[in-house]
């Protein structure tokens, strides 16, 4: 490898890092303000089975966005490896391991979806249930959904294990690190409060989660690394 490849490697993977942290960003706002928004209607189960009848392409396109989503999700913390594994690479194995804890709870979650999008379908088999048990059935796996997102955002470990890598890192700033452990504590604490507390609104541990992990992304993008530190810390890593 050359000096300027050597150089350069550390900050491409930063702004990799950032780019599918932005893909992963719009593709969620795009399912939430384009592809679903008004479908599902809190409490009023006749009214999301017909919105859902009525917009079922968009619906089966936010599943597939999610889909992708996801994938992206689960690359994100093995690119993050490749910058963090010379502060400590058993550190940065474990936040990698968490994290694919997470994502098979995500893909199976959107099973509830495709739940709702079937018994939306009018499909002749759903003739043995009246139309108020699958208004129902419809608003149950809606509610299992939201479930299922708490429980892989529980196991949000992998966010405290990054934070402290960026903090012991010194080739990125330590308030950054402080920043994603609390960020990575917020998404544990609000999935234990939903789970004991299910009307508590978690409103503002979801805006702090998102300025933090939006700031530190934001940083990769344009700051990236400090290449110099970086590179003592992997000359140190392989004594």
């Amino acid at each position: 490898m050359t000096n300027k490849e050597r150089i350069n490697s550390p900050q491409k993977i930063a702004r990799i890092a950032a780019f599918v942290f932005l893909i992963i960003f719009l593709l969620g706002m795009s399912t939430e303000l384009f592809f679903r928004p008004g479908m599902i209607v809190p409490g009023d189960a006749e009214a999301t089975v017909k919105n859902i009848t009525a917009s079922e392409s968009l619906f089966r396109l936010s599943l597939v966005s999610d889909l992708i989503r996801q994938t992206l999700l689960m690359l994100l913390p093995l690119i993050l490896y490749k910058i963090l594994k010379p502060v400590n690479k058993t550190v940065a194995a474990l936040m990698v391991i968490f994290y694919l804890v997470c994502v098979p709870i995500s893909l199976i979650n959107e099973l509830n979806h495709f739940a709702v999008l079937l018994l939306s379908s009018g499909a002749g088999y759903l003739s043995a249930f009246k139309a108020d048990q699958l208004s129902a059935l419809v608003m149950f796996f809606i509610d299992l959904r939201i479930y299922g997102t708490y429980i892989a955002q529980f196991f949000s470990f992998w966010v405290i294990l990054l934070g402290y890598l960026v903090f012991k890192s010194g080739f990125l700033p330590r308030i950054l690190g402080i920043l994603l452990m609390l960020v990575g504590l917020s998404y544990t604490v609000s999935a234990v409060l939903f789970f004991l507390f299910p009307n508590f609104d978690a409103t503002i541990f979801g805006l702090f989660t998102f300025l933090g992990e939006s700031l530190f992304y934001l940083w990769l993008l344009i700051k990236g690394v400090n290449v110099k530190a970086w590179e003592k810390r992997v000359l140190e890593s392989v004594k």
